[in-house]
């Protein structure tokens, strides 16, 4: 410990010996308070997103402010019933043999018909049986006002329609819903949401659907998910009993009270109940009577869903209608049924889809003899639709010749909340037909009308859907922000005001008050009267003579760069294109989705199994033309998925929001996309403009003074001359301190090896190494054709006899250069690597072991190099023992004692050349940071081939004596837990690893802990443990390493890192004292700038970094701008470089580059300190000073290392370190294994392996894209898919993004999928 004279800026004033770690604490406790939160969380978007300017042509609305739209008065009938039951009762007792209801079935024969009276009773007894026999003999379970769940299927409209009427008969309130089918099914859960806000405990349903339903084991109905907990009570005839002569339903007089709950899927998916009461139901029953001039006892064919709106609405009771119901499924089997069933049936009205229309054409031909000339009305339930208006005018034209009359056909709109609308009054026979409005696209979607007179194409046609419903007023009003009453010109959300509409969201009061109890205001915000309107959630406008035209639905309005663009207009133009045997006609989805600040259009539709691609991407290339020429907007994304695999509604149709969330977590899986983020997304910020380098470096440096900004610059310990035994002055070299020690001190073990199974394979005593490496010197000066300074390769694996070869060519004065020996299972991939080290260094020989040489003469080495060329071979396994003439003594510590060679991350091989001077220099800062001597121990778990990692394995311990036990990182293959059992076992205080190491422990140990454990495996002894690196501290990792196994006793604290370069092998090394490292959260936007903002942690956009580990003994960083060369002050990001006496000489060559990389080596300052030399590291990186204390007493600069030079990405004037983009892209989805990313042609590139199925592969497109331009600001250009372990890594574990580059541009990848998004 040291002793400090502390004064107030930096502490406490102390003149005691206080330890570092109080001192930190107390630095910590006197940091400035944070601010409050609100400070870091601020929506920086308008610094970022470019805005649009507002178009000066973009149209306005013009007209006078809409006047309320009256329907005629609701006319009173005297003999109309006071409430809907009493109608049943009517018809049950007085006409009780005239038919009700006919069922169909599969085949579309009747399968039974309903009479009056056999409905009144059933519904009758139904109602008994609810009352007064569902528990035990006194207790009632249901009580008048309870909500009850009607489960039937679509092909049972007889048992609905006794359930639903036995229900408003027991006063209890039906809420019908879909039969569940399975656990899986689309919007499960929400329907399991509306049970909940209705407050819904019993189901009624049939024996036969509950037969059907999903069981558990047991034989138990399953608990759907978020389902409440349900009693199933059966409702067939047979378990119904019938009530006692005196007692009698209770029909009162119709009142508020809800009687039924329709339920209403919203756009995000949510389920809701709205709630319709007595009065309601009977007055829009009055109200349609009316509006449909319904007769007494007429035949209505029924094509919709009879559980819920138009399908339950037209089929009630009310004027002793004959409703003969056809089922989806009998349609989708037969689709000419319904109009056989009008045929056969002289029906009078009609209620279809446009759907069914279309169906009924396709399936024309089988029928020649079918008449329609019984229809007084057809009515089209979603008239509303844009492509309504063409599948009337075609099914017109096929049907007409079958005696349909023109004027019958009776487009209609309704919603649940206000149910009917308005509905197209049947016409007068020869009457003219209403107009139709045609639309322009483009004022469409800025909320106005224009007429479209010039280009058909981009016009919508629409068709009125009659005039208001009577009794109803309607206004149309603004369908963003407060209720302001539209113009003429405007296209609004219709709003009603009528008895006839639903009341409220059951159970939801807030959601209620916005919907149902609306009251407009004008345009200077001041309502207009107190008479509340429900919204409708349709999107139109009143035309000339109040007709009604309805251009869309709110729900499927998608707001893109502040213009509205609706769903069902895209669906139909994407249906327009050529040629459609590529999608299914209505299985298409269109919805947006929220990325970077604005909403992007997605479509997803089935693909026909018959498709090839080829037509696929035609299809969609001419998609996107018409969507974009039609409605001048860009898509986002264009999937096409397997048929049947989107998620269905009960009626066969899409469930949008689930669609829209199986694509947003990744589960659609496509089989083709395109995504066009390059045409769609204009909001991305300006490219930035580089500043002239004009400003003189002085200036920069002037300014940052005066703006009191340090020159970021740090510098570790001095390295001092004071040595235990004068080691250093008696032994300049190595090999002299060798020597030394083999006299001294020959039994003290320097090295220990160790295997897979942690046993002992070698060991090296000082007198051991040192003959060792005499004999090997002897074998060199024996072949007359290697002389001293000649160049000798090492081809060892990591072991003993690498360590004795590299000491026997120092003793005879070779110099060796160590090569990684190629694998013997991928020699193709690794030989060339051994050759071309070979060929660049010029070795006069090989010094390697009998394994090897046999592998460098095989046949299989053969087909990848020439291995007539070799230089010499020696094996060194077996030499005689001899002593080498003399021991080489260099006459200048300056000489060359080894060439370094390795590939960095962008492929380049380099070389440099370390003196005896910076051998020593190096060894001697080592020791000093770390606190080496003859009596310690540690572990290395790295390979010994180049950088730090080979300094610590063969130089370290002869330097310093201390005992190195070596584990070779490749026998972790065999046994994972292998380096955490040697630290436990040998008490190891300090230990070295690669990146590569610890992810093997992290990912294959991560599970095993406990298992450890109980091995006895214990880490509290390690207390520093240093990843060996040559990047940015893979911070991660680290937090994960030390998480997982701090339950083995590991000090949070231990972890920490090296880092070192080609120019200096060793720039920083943690070390056993000094500050702990540190993490500081940076601000990625200012990054890109190159600029340093430290911001909070959590804070948005923030990457957090680690120190790269304390500046060792005697060297000195300073941060460089690149271009410039000056200094930059501590808040810039720039090049580090370095000042130290164990600076590399230089390099050996780089293969290919000599001239490019002169100036990485004994460089100057453009200014400021114009003597120093420094080396570049190549290094973006830079220092702040902290808090924390440093062994002298000063305030210690962290060095922070951000990324490679070479590596970083200049995109659109910004500056990207590639590894960020590829933590976001490996956060996208759970199948993404790893990913990297380059640029080509001014392209981002993201190539990403998937680790799932290969279905998931076309998933990860849409989510890469997504994120890269969420996180980053980018665009993806080409997305690649690949297998598991095509990217290439390095020995260091370091990803070869050139390399993955090369293989890309020259096609050898193989990939699963490419997507270029346009």
């Amino acid at each position: 410990m040291s002793c400090f004279h502390l004064h107030h800026p930096l502490g406490v004033p102390v003149s005691s010996r206080v330890s570092t770690k109080i001192q930190q604490l107390l630095n910590t406790l006197k940091r400035p308070k944070r601010p409050p939160l609100s400070e870091f969380f601020t929506d920086d978007s308008e610094e970022i997103v470019q805005v649009p300017q507002p178009d000066p042509n973009t149209p306005r609305p013009e007209g006078r402010q809409i006047i309320p739209v009256k329907g005629e008065p609701l006319g009173v009938v005297s003999n109309w019933p006071p409430a809907l039951q009493a109608a049943l009762a009517r018809w049950g007792a007085t006409l009780g043999k005239s038919p009700a209801l006919t069922a169909l079935d599969i085949t579309g024969k009747p399968l039974y018909t309903l009479t009056y009276g056999k409905l009144w009773s059933r519904s009758v007894k139904l109602a008994y049986t609810l009352l007064n026999k569902l528990g035990t003999k006194n207790e009632q379970i249901l009580k008048p006002g309870d909500r009850v769940a009607l489960v039937y299927p679509n092909s049972d409209p007889g048992m609905f329609w006794v359930a639903f009427y036995g229900c408003l008969l027991a006063e209890v309130i039906p809420v019908p819903i879909e039969v569940p089918l399975s656990r899986k099914d689309a919007g499960i859960s929400q329907v399991g949401f509306l049970l909940g806000s209705c407050g819904v405990g019993l189901a009624l349903t049939s024996e036969i659907c509950l037969k059907g339903l999903p069981k558990t084991p047991t034989g138990e109905i399953m608990q759907f998910k978020g389902w409440p907990r349900m009693k199933w009570v059966i409702t067939d005839s047979k378990y119904l009993t019938k009530p006692s002569k005196d007692w009698q339903p209770h029909i009162p007089t119709a009142n508020t009270d809800p009687a039924y709950i329709e339920y209403k899927a919203s756009k995000e998916g949510t389920v809701v109940g709205v709630a319709v009461s007595k009065v309601a139901m009977l007055t829009h029953c009055q109200a349609l009577t009316q509006a449909c001039n319904y007769c007494e006892g007429e035949t209505l064919v029924n094509v919709l869903d009879f559980k819920k709106d138009m399908g339950l609405w037209h089929g009630a009771v009310m004027n002793r209608i004959h409703t003969i119901s056809v089922p989806y499924a009998v349609m989708k089997a037969c689709p000419l049924s319904w109009v056989q069933r009008v045929h056969v049936n002289k029906a009078r009205v009609a209620l279809v889809k446009c759907r069914d229309l279309h169906w009924a054409m396709m399936a024309h031909r089988d029928q020649r003899d079918i008449s329609l000339a019984s229809l007084r009305m057809l009515i089209v339930a979603d008239g509303a639709n844009p492509w309504s208006v063409s599948s009337c005018d075609a099914f017109l034209n096929l049907f007409q010749s079958h005696g349909l009359k023109p004027e019958v056909i009776c487009p209609c709109a309704a919603s649940p909340e206000a149910m009917t609308v308005a509905i197209r009054r049947p016409g007068v026979p020869g009457a003219p037909l209403p107009a139709r409005a045609i639309l322009s696209m483009g004022g469409l979607s800025y909320g106005v009308i224009r007429v479209n007179t010039e280009d058909k194409n981009s016009a919508l046609t629409v068709q009125d859907v009659g005039h208001v419903m009577p009794g109803a007023l309607m206004c149309i009003v603004r369908p963003d922000g407060p209720p302001q009453l539209c113009k003429t010109d405007e296209i609004g959300e219709i709003i009603i005001n009528s008895r006839a509409g639903g009341t409220m969201y059951y159970g939801l009061p807030g959601l209620t008050k916005n919907t149902f109890e609306v009251i407009p205001v004008n345009a200077s915000g001041v309502p207009i009267g107190e008479i509340p309107f429900v919204r409708s959630g349709l999107l139109g406008f009143v035309g000339p003579g109040s007709l009604i035209f309805v251009v869309g639905k709110i729900e499927g309005l998608l707001m893109v760069s502040g213009r509205r663009h609706n769903a069902d207009d895209l669906v139909a133009t994407a249906l327009a294109v050529e040629p459609v045997k590529t999608v299914y006609r209505g299985r298409i989805a269109v919805f947006s989705v929220t990325v970077f600040y604005d909403e992007r259009v997605v479509i997803v539709a089935e693909q026909r199994p018959d498709a090839s691609e080829e037509d696929s991407f035609q299809w969609m290339s001419r998609v996107l033309q018409a969507i974009d020429s039609i409605h001048q907007v860009g898509l986002y994304c264009l999937a096409l998925v397997p048929a049947n695999t989107l998620p269905k509604t009960p009626l066969g149709g899409i469930h949008i929001s689930d669609t829209k969330q199986f694509f947003l977590e990744g589960s659609l899986h496509p089989c083709n996309i395109l995504m066009c983020p390059h045409t769609c997304v204009t909001n991305l910020p300006k490219p930035r403009q580089k500043q002239p380098v004009g400003v003189g470096p002085a200036s920069v440096m002037v300014g940052n003074l005066v703006a009191g900004k340090r020159i970021a610059q740090a510098v570790g310990r001095d390295l001092g001359m004071i040595e235990d035994q004068d080691l250093v002055r008696k032994h300049q070299y190595l090999t002299e301190a060798l020597q030394w020690r083999a006299q001294t001190d020959p039994d003290h073990i320097l090295y220990v090896l160790l295997n897979a199974k942690g046993v002992t394979v070698g060991t090296a005593t000082c007198v051991q190494l040192h003959k060792r490496a005499e004999k090997i010197a002897a074998a060199l000066s024996e072949k007359s054709s290697i002389n001293t300074g000649e160049n000798v390769v090492l081809l060892y694996p990591p072991g003993i006899d690498l360590i004795a070869a590299f000491y026997g060519c120092l003793y005879a004065g070779c110099v060796p250069v160590n090569v990684r020996p190629p694998h013997p299972q991928n020699l193709a991939a690794t030989l060339p690597t051994v050759r071309m080290i070979i060929d660049v260094s010029k070795a006069a020989c090989i010094l390697t072991t009998q394994n090897l040489m046999r592998i460098l003469r095989s046949k299989e080495a053969a087909a990848s190099v020439n291995i007539k060329t070799w230089p010499t071979i020696i094996d060194t396994d077996d030499l005689p023992r001899r002593r080498p003439p003399q021991i080489y003594k260099p006459p200048t510590a300056e000489m060359i004692a080894y060439l370094d060679f390795s590939v960095s991350t962008t492929g380049m091989l380099t070389g440099v050349k370390i003196s005896h001077a910076a051998v020593s220099a190096l060894c001697r800062s080592i020791k000093l940071q770390c606190e080496l001597y003859s009596s310690r121990q540690i572990a290395i778990c790295l390979d010994p081939y180049c950088g730090l990692g080979f300094v610590l394995w063969c130089l370290a311990s002869v330097y310093s004596g201390h005992q190195s036990i070596l584990i070779p990182p490749f026998e972790l293959e065999s046994c994972l837990s292998l380096w955490l059992s040697t630290l436990s076992q040998y008490r190891i205080r300090d230990t070295f690893c690669s990146y590569s190491v610890m992810e093997l422990c992290t990912k294959g140990l991560g599970t095993q802990t406990e298992l450890l454990k109980a091995r006895g495996v214990n880490l509290s002894c390690v207390r520093s443990c240093v990843v060996i690196a040559e990047e940015r501290p893979r911070l991660a990792l680290s937090q994960s390493f030390s998480k997982l196994f701090k339950d083995l006793g590991l000090s949070p604290r231990a972890v920490s890192t090296a880092f070192g370069s080609r120019v200096n092998l060793a720039i920083c090394l943690q070390g056993t004292t000094g500050p702990d490292p540190c993490t500081v959260y940076v601000d990625m936007k200012s990054l890109r700038h190159d600029r340093v903002r430290l911001v909070e942690r959590g804070a948005p956009q923030s990457l957090p970094l680690m120190e790269s580990g304390k500046i060792l003994p005697g060297v000195r960083v300073i941060i460089v701008h690149p271009e410039t060369k000056g200094p930059l002050g501590d808040s810039h990001l720039g090049e580090i470089w370095v000042n130290s006496p164990h600076n590399a000489s230089g390099y050996y060559t780089i293969y290919g580059e000599e001239s490019l990389q002169a100036d990485h080596f004994n460089t100057k300052l453009s200014f400021g300190d114009p003597q120093t030399l420094w080396a570049r590291t190549g290094y973006l990186g830079f220092v702040k000073r902290t808090e924390l204390l440093d062994a002298s007493g000063d305030r210690h600069d962290a060095l922070f290392v951000v990324g490679s030079l070479d590596e970083t990405l200049e995109l659109r004037g910004l500056r990207y370190h590639p590894i960020d983009i590829e933590t976001s892209v490996s956060r996208a989805h759970r199948s993404i294994a790893e990913s990297a990313v380059f640029t080509w042609t001014n392209l981002l590139v993201v190539v990403s392996e998937l680790c799932g199925s290969e279905q998931d592969a076309l998933d990860l497109v849409p989510l890469i894209t997504n994120v890269v331009l969420e996180g980053h600001h980018l665009i993806v250009g080409v997305v690649v898919i690949v297998d598991p372990g095509v990217i290439p890594i390095n020995s260091r574990g370091e990803k070869q993004r050139m390399h993955l580059r090369d293989s890309f541009l020259a096609d050898q990848l193989d990939p699963i999928y490419v997507a270029y998004n346009m």
